[in-house]
């Protein structure tokens, strides 16, 4: 099976620019695409396993195509393209693109390339690793403190932001709003901190009376 896949935006003039670069492909080539997956209003920075993408991959055999138009509508960042590659690879499914000219396939050609992508991936990532410690490092001699907000928080939040808000002025603390939610209390945290929305910790309350009455006995 040869499958054409489109991650489309809103943008009518994109969705028509990709669907005429298959067909320039299909009457260039002599391929015919046997069916299409679509991604429709879905941003390249969403893991490829939770869109259509992913399904499609789960669905290929071995021997089977999957064409882009460009590279670029498989992900946003190198490591998920690399990450979506070498699991093509592994089963033996093809990838092309068709305005880039890349052809994934059994070939040493192909294994060249992921070869040159993959040392790409580790030098992104390395200079990526130490971009931010050096960063987080001239924070703190500047008297910051560091915050866990390298990764956007969990999505799913969002759509609790009323409640999360009611909570928060009836005074619950953080992990018992978290824990209404199926989130951590780090969790809560994070997405307050990612909303840019104040509030005030609460502390553990010490009666001094029970403290010092206990040290005596």
């Amino acid at each position: 099976m040869i499958y054409g896949y489109l991650r489309v935006s809103t943008d009518a003039q994109d969705v028509e620019n990709q669907r005429q670069s298959f067909v320039n492909f299909e009457n260039a080539s002599g391929v015919k695409i046997d069916r299409y997956i679509k991604d429709e209003g879905v941003s390249g920075a969403t893991d490829f396993e939770e869109r259509n993408l992913g399904k499609l991959l789960n669905r290929c055999k071995e021997g089977d195509t999957i064409i882009a138009s460009e590279i670029s509508r498989l992900g946003r960042n190198l490591f998920m393209i690399m990450r979506f590659l070498e699991t093509c690879m592994k089963k033996g499914v093809k990838v092309k693109t068709i305005k880039d000219n890349y052809d994934l396939s059994d070939n040493i050609q192909s294994k060249i390339l992921a070869f040159a992508f993959g040392i790409a991936a580790e030098i992104e990532r390395t200079l990526f690793l130490k971009r931010s410690q050096e960063g987080q490092k001239r924070f703190r001699q500047n008297g910051g403190i560091m915050r866990s907000v390298a990764r956007p928080p969990k999505l799913k939040l969002d759509k609790f932001r009323d409640d999360i808000l009611k909570l928060l002025k009836e005074g619950k603390s953080l992990a018992n709003i978290g824990r209404c939610f199926g989130a951590s209390r780090d969790t809560v945290e994070r997405w307050l901190d990612y909303n840019n929305i104040e509030y005030t910790p609460k502390r553990p309350v010490c009666n001094n009376k029970q403290s010092h009455a206990a040290t005596l006995k």
